[in-house]
């Protein structure tokens, strides 16, 4: 007698299921933009995944011929283009806060990793992840920035005491933007 690993209906449902697309994630378009960015070969990128579009393209590459339109009905794609500043521009500070430059030299600026909204606290009504004068190491939560509603927990990155938080709760933020300042001599 022959063993039966399964009817062919369930082998066929089980390839379906494991052949199905993933979204791209937040991650998987930062991984993708990095990748672009380092390597001088790429110009433009675009990526389509169900009803998400996204296009990266290089500022200082001509922009390529639009391809033709298939169907004048189809619907417009959802997403926003992406554009890369050239390498030099990466090294500035972006956004660059007024208290940031006055604080004393030594402090180190916890900086935002992504653009998004700021929060001091877990949720609304929550005591603060820190305030000055806490204590914190390297891994302790310091504040979460919103991302499509994805919560983001962002660490101290260092031991010290905080000195200052420049931003307010529930403030936009933006990439490299000081949030808050850690003393770690103290």
């Amino acid at each position: 007698m022959k063993a039966r690993s399964g009817s062919p209906r369930r082998k066929r449902a089980a390839r379906t299921r494991a052949a199905a697309p993933r979204a791209p994630t937040y991650e998987d378009l930062v991984q993708i933009v990095e990748l672009i960015r380092s390597a001088s070969k790429f110009s433009e990128f675009r990526l389509r995944s169900g009803d998400i579009e996204v296009e990266v393209r290089r500022a200082n590459a001509a922009p390529p011929a639009p391809p033709p339109a298939a169907n004048p009905h189809a619907h417009e794609p959802v997403g926003g283009e992406v554009t890369l500043e050239p390498e030099r521009a990466a090294l500035r500070v972006p956004h660059a806060h007024a208290d940031a430059e006055k604080l004393p030299a030594g402090l180190v600026l916890v900086r935002a990793p992504m653009v998004g909204t700021f929060y001091r606290a877990a949720e609304p009504g929550a005591p603060p992840f820190v305030e000055p004068g806490t204590r914190v190491a390297p891994d302790t939560t310091v504040c979460i920035i919103e991302v499509m509603k994805l919560m983001n927990s962002i660490p101290a990155g260092c031991a010290g005491v905080v000195t200052h938080v420049l931003v307010g709760n529930a403030e936009p933020v933006e990439y490299g933007q000081p949030l808050l300042a850690i003393d770690p001599g103290a």
